[in-house]
């Protein structure tokens, strides 16, 4: 049975910003310590039905697989999907506006098993706070 794995910070910069910097895979080896690699498999820009390929180290192994954009609507949601790889996954993230002019990201995971997703949740946790320290920030 699937298990989600919800993580969420807050970050102190506009909503588009920060949508803008997470929706563009070229920046997913900077805030995401496990992803090595990403290619583009179809044209640019991203949209419904972009295909990118990562290759990613996660619980001692080299991961390569394809993710597919499901849905995209820039400045408030990504979807993406497992096309290729090890196992099923499906990715999503979800902006909103804060209170005090930030923005709260939502990163979802579907995980496999309780153990995979205790993996995920960690992983999550520390990919976000060194997204809100690169845009924050400017640090690593």
């Amino acid at each position: 049975m699937d298990q989600d794995v919800l993580s969420a910070i807050e970050i102190d910069r506009p909503r588009s910003e920060v949508a803008d910097y997470v929706s563009n895979p070229e920046n997913a080896t900077a805030w995401y310590e496990n992803i090595n690699k990403v290619e583009w498999k179809s044209p640019k820009p991203l949209s419904a039905g972009s295909e990118i390929a990562f290759e990613a180290e996660f619980m001692e192994q080299t991961l390569d697989y394809t993710y597919q954009v499901t849905e995209y609507v820039p400045g408030e949601s990504l979807v993406m999907s497992s096309t290729s790889g090890p196992f099923p996954m499906e990715t999503s993230y979800r902006f909103s506006d804060t209170p005090a002019g930030g923005t709260k990201v939502e990163l979802r995971n579907a995980a496999q098993d309780p153990d995979m997703a205790s993996a995920i949740e960690i992983e999550n946790r520390k990919d976000l706070a060194r997204l809100k320290s690169i845009l924050e920030n400017g640090g690593s």
